[in-house]
């Protein structure tokens, strides 16, 4: 029985020239390069030059995706933007992202599920394709978390950094096995109970103020791992693979200790584990991407991997997607 599979074409990523280390915030706040690196693994962040917006980045993202799929935006039929942190409250980034590209046809919007944005707006445009309703999509994850977080919190400032990561999927037909190219199951959760664990404190309806980043630290740490592996383990029995079958695990980058015990707890070989927070910091919805496109351009994945995506986000809200490249 054949069933139609949304696959990877190409993948791009962006991040800002400016480079803010360590040292450099411990100008700013009371931290220190040791500090942090002990507790996140982060040891600097790229952030958004004056002016440039998000749906700047996630154009630069966009169009470096498109030339590894040896495409043109014209070739494009659907915009999935995830983004917590958009140009404006309105129009969706996404279709700003559509104008600058030079398309007039097809469809844009934005996804909004913080760090796990990613990973819905992909199993979004999958169901999509699956459906007929698009042929093409861009994929892009893109924030600018600097220009919401309390510059004199050190709990939160040294966290997050800005960036754009893209993919573009095109429908094709497989055999309905895991040994199928594209991606294979997606699996979704959100639970608003912990919505005041991580969250921002402004917006237009409730404060008409763009607001600051808040966490509950310790909070989102004890939840973030049962989270991760919920769902993990739903992509694993869903298509009968496991652990060992894994090429490579590309989780969200927040927290190495994070990344580290999920990796533990499900049994996954470390060097099997993509990490680039160490200089890129938390980028919410552009982790994952970035993290994807630094291990395509190393060549590090490779036809026929299989590869794990997961991420948890504000809200709570989290999910995983398995995919054969």
């Amino acid at each position: 029985m054949t069933v139609k599979r949304s696959i990877v074409l190409g993948t791009g990523s962006y991040l800002p020239e400016r480079r803010l280390t360590n040292s450099d915030l411990a100008d700013l706040v009371d931290t220190s390069d040791e500090w942090i690196v002990q507790r996140t693994g982060i040891r600097a962040r790229h952030i958004a030059a004056e002016g440039e917006v998000t749906s700047d980045l996630a154009v630069h993202a966009a169009r470096r995706a498109l030339e590894a799929a040896k495409l043109e935006p014209a070739d494009i039929d659907l915009i999935v933007l995830a983004t917590a942190t958009p140009d404006h409250t309105f129009p969706a980034s996404a279709v700003t992202v559509q104008n600058k590209l030079g398309l007039t046809s097809g469809f844009a919007f934005d996804v909004h599920a913080v760090c796990s944005g990613f990973v819905y707006a992909l199993t979004t445009a999958d169901a999509y394709l699956r459906t007929g309703m698009a042929r093409r999509a861009l994929v892009i994850g893109a924030e600018t978390f600097s220009r919401i977080l309390d510059w004199n919190d050190r709990t939160t400032c040294v966290l997050f950094g800005d960036g754009a990561g893209a993919l573009v999927l095109e429908a094709a037909e497989g055999d309905g096995t895991p040994a199928d190219r594209g991606i294979l199951t997606s699996h979704l959760r959100s639970d608003g109970a912990h919505k005041d664990k991580l969250y921002v404190d402004g917006g237009p309806s409730s404060t008409q103020t763009v607001g600051h980043l808040r966490m509950q630290g310790r909070e989102v740490f004890r939840h973030a791992v049962s989270m991760i592996t919920d769902v993990v383990e739903d992509a694993f029995a869903a298509t009968g693979t496991d652990a060992d079958s894994l090429d490579w695990f590309i989780p969200h980058q927040a927290n190495r200790r994070i990344i580290d015990a999920s990796a533990k707890k499900l049994g996954i070989d470390p060097a099997k584990v993509v990490v680039t927070l160490e200089d890129q910091g938390n980028t919410s919805a552009a982790s994952i991407p970035l993290a994807l496109d630094a291990a395509v351009r190393d060549g590090r994945v490779q036809r026929g991997d299989l590869i794990m995506l997961e991420a948890m986000g504000g809200g709570f809200t989290w999910g995983a997607s398995l995919l054969r490249w």
